[in-house]
């Protein structure tokens, strides 16, 4: 038992070793966006597209700042995605005032279709941008992000740009668990990684993906991620796959959102998602929760009970981890202490992820938008 034991902190140690030194680096070698000069005036032309269902919370804060992007050659195409509250009278009203934006109204759903998908094809379909830009109805905008984000993807000659900006967070719950979340989100995608043709990395970021017009239909566009509830990461991953050149960059405050409100929210919020990332598969989900367990649970709880090489190796894995989640979460605005949450958060992380399993599994389906989807038409639809 004692070999085992020590085998098993010597494998933990090798994981946070690599992976710390990896998303450290990575972090480090990641463009942000406020180091970029904005391009040249006019810049080539962009069409913002997002889609609106039952947003009237949120949508005014984030039309505010649309209404205030300084690049010239942009529209804005929104979707009314059958709402049934305030939102398409949020958009009309916006639309008096803002000149740039056209609404395009949806009544059904044709099968076949998610409905966020099914709307950003709609309003592909209107556009007329030069490029696009993918993102979400309560992300905020500053006014010279789109300038300086046409910028940097020049610099970096890039087909697809995708940012991470500025998550908003309040209370010690919403911090413990998105900073968390943020740390494995590195280890899972590896960003810095998805500017190499040469590695299989990719990534989508739903708050913002601008690409070119040419890619985005080279690609196939929203019809091949008809039935994908990750649809922003598997707009990344369908970019890549089909040649064209992605990159990933910080944003900070230039491009913002307020994801979810309390804890409560985000595990609902992520109900639909997380089982969809591990492909509808049980067995990934086990050994992700296996995992989780072990690189950020077990190093802390077995510190009183084991010594000798096994406790200086759980000791030098906490501190690893400690290190690579206070990073994480200072790059998220978050106080650099709420590393030693790591254990909690990570316990929460694996309660939304067997959640997510076991009611998509119970109910044969998600249900998103208000319409449910059947699981084995969700597994054909997988990209």
């Amino acid at each position: 038992m004692h070999l085992i034991g020590l085998l098993v902190f010597f494998l933990i140690f090798l994981f946070w070793l690599l992976q710390g030194l990896r998303v450290g680096r990575g972090a480090l070698r990641l463009p942000r966006l406020e180091n970029h000069a904005p391009c040249a005036s006019p810049g080539p032309s962009i069409s913002l597209i997002f889609a609106a269902r039952d947003e009237e919370e949120k949508l005014p804060r984030a039309l505010a700042t649309l209404s205030q992007i300084d690049y010239p050659s942009l529209k804005i195409i929104a979707v009314n995605d059958r709402s049934s509250d305030a939102t398409p009278a949020i958009l009309r009203e916006s639309a008096k005032r803002n000149t740039r934006l056209t609404i395009v109204n949806i009544e059904t759903l044709p099968e076949g279709w998610l409905g966020k998908p099914h709307a950003l094809k709609k309003a592909f379909e209107v556009s007329r941008g030069e490029w696009l830009l993918f993102t979400d109805a309560d992300v905020c905008f500053k006014p010279d992000s789109l300038r300086r984000a046409m910028g940097m993807a020049q610099a970096m000659s890039l087909d697809h740009l995708t940012l991470m900006g500025d998550v908003e967070m309040h209370g010690f719950w919403e911090k413990t668990v998105l900073t968390f979340f943020a740390l494995g989100f590195y280890i899972g995608t590896n960003p810095a990684a998805v500017s190499d043709p040469s590695s299989r990395a990719y990534l989508g970021v739903g708050a913002f993906q601008l690409v070119k017009r040419v890619a985005y239909e080279a690609s196939g566009t929203h019809r091949r991620l008809a039935m994908e509830v990750v649809d922003d990461l598997k707009l990344g991953k369908i970019l890549k796959r089909s040649g064209f050149r992605s990159g990933v960059g910080l944003a900070g405050d230039y491009v913002s959102v307020r994801w979810h409100a309390g804890i409560g929210s985000i595990v609902q919020g992520v109900t639909k998602n997380f089982f969809a990332v591990a492909g509808y598969r049980a067995v990934t989900v086990a050994f992700q929760l296996v995992g989780i367990f072990c690189t950020s649970v077990l190093p802390f709880v077995a510190l009183p009970f084991v010594g000798g090489w096994t406790l200086a190796l759980a000791a030098v894995s906490a501190i690893i981890a400690l290190a690579t989640h206070a990073g994480t979460a200072r790059v998220m605005k978050a106080p650099g202490w709420y590393a030693l949450t790591q254990p909690l958060g990570a316990s929460i992380f694996g309660y939304m992820l067997l959640r997510s399993t076991v009611v998509t599994l119970k109910q044969g389906g998600v249900v998103w938008r208000d319409t449910f989807y059947p699981l084995d038409e969700l597994r054909r639809g997988l990209v």
